[in-house]
Order: C-alpha cells, then structure tokens, then sequence
C-alpha cells in the first residue's frame, strides 16, 4: 500500500509541474523609424526540458540566418541616436541581469538575451523551433523579442553584439 502511495504522489508531482509551465504568444511587428509595422507572426514561447523554446510562425524575412535576442525593455517603439531616429532602439541593449557584458551565445557564459539565431528560408518563412537553455518563460516578462536583419557570430568581432545590425522586427513580452 505505502508503495502505491509513493507512486501516486510521485506522478501527482511530475503532472504539476506540466501544470506550471507557462506559454506565451508573442505578436512580432516588423519595425519602421515610425515605430511599430505590419504585423510579421508571431513566436510561441515555453519551457521544455532542455530550455525555453521558441516556436516562431514568421512571414516576410529576408532568406538567411538572423540574429534572436531578448532586449532589456518592453518598447518596440523607434529612439534617437546621434540624431536619427532608429527602429527599435527604445527596446535598449541586450538582457543582462548579471551584468556581465559578455556576447557569448545561447549556451555561453555571457549575458541571457542571446538567443540561438532564427532562419528565414527561401520563401521568407521561419518556422524551425530554438532552445535557449539558461533562460525560463517567467525570466522574459518585461522585456522585448528583437530579430535582426543580419546573422548573429556571438562574438564582439568582427562587428560588436554579433554583426546583426538593424533591428527589423519586434514584439512585447508583457
């Protein structure tokens, strides 16, 4: 009897913790010196064993690999630097809670808004799942998706924060 017991509580515990997890849907618009765009699709985000995937649904984007980050502040909305107004800019740097100041990658020591890079293919569809495995659902709230015209080296070189410039499209994780 006391080893039915310990079995029911066991896959009691394991089914909560399926109950727990958290999903988002996240609308991602494409970014314009205005502000916010046409909307592009969206990214479906939660937590799995090996990490947080993201589940994107995305139209419109150039072919190619685009650099994914997590940016420090909920605002999709456009901000003055050396006097032009860039798309974007107000979402401000890649998420840092450590402060380390690091661009090391997904999987790296650096700081959690790098975020494996999404791939757009032929026909401007991305829809291929990523894993960040340092990152949990709940640490996103407050913060916006950014994906970048170019790819993502996690490096500071050649170019800084990876080469992939412009931010082109944005959503609000809220």
């Amino acid at each position: 009897m006391h080893k039915v017991t310990l079995l029911t509580s066991v896959l009691l515990a394991v089914s909560c913790v399926a109950c727990t997890q958290e999903t988002l849907e996240i609308d991602m618009h494409a970014l314009t010196a205005e502000g916010t765009g046409a909307k592009i699709g969206t990214i479906t985000v939660k937590d799995s064993a090996t990490g947080t995937e993201f589940i994107p649904n995305l139209n419109g984007v150039s072919a190619g690999s685009h650099g994914f980050h997590i940016h420090e502040a909920a605002n999709c909305g456009p901000a003055d630097k050396d006097g032009q107004s860039v798309p974007g800019l107000a979402a401000k740097g890649h998420f840092d809670p450590g402060n380390t100041g690091v661009h090391a990658g997904p999987r790296g020591n650096g700081h959690l808004g790098d975020l494996p890079a999404l791939n757009a293919g032929p026909d401007g569809k991305v829809v291929e799942t990523v894993v960040a495995p340092r990152i949990k659902t709940s640490d996103l709230k407050g913060h916006a998706l950014i994906l970048h015209a170019k790819g993502d080296n996690y490096s500071d070189i050649p170019d800084p924060l990876g080469g992939g410039g412009a931010r082109f499209a944005c959503g609000v994780l809220r």
